[in-house]
């Protein structure tokens, strides 16, 4: 596998993790079980998944209320997406 190849697959699974651990911290807290920490929502984000996040964030309408998340993902999003195009393509 050559090292495009391998960007490629790092930029879909992480992104992929963000949206499903948006998911699954939604539904924890809406049923009142322990919850996905904060510092690791913003790991997975920073290590190339706030893409992923930030979708995952609008689609389930979780911590859209919190500054940090509310603007902190999409602009985070952005960057990776400046930084996975140009790396890319």
């Amino acid at each position: 596998m050559d090292g495009i190849t391998v960007l490629w697959l790092v930029f879909a699974l992480m992104n992929l993790a963000g949206l499903i651990i948006m998911g699954v911290d939604k539904k924890r807290a809406r049923e009142h079980q322990y919850r996905i920490s904060e510092k690791t929502l913003w790991l997975v984000a920073v290590f190339g998944g706030a893409i992923g996040a930030a979708i995952g964030m609008q689609l389930f309408h979780h911590k859209t209320k919190h500054f940090q998340f509310k603007w902190g993902f999409p602009i985070l999003a952005l960057v990776e997406l400046v930084i996975y195009a140009k790396i890319l393509f």
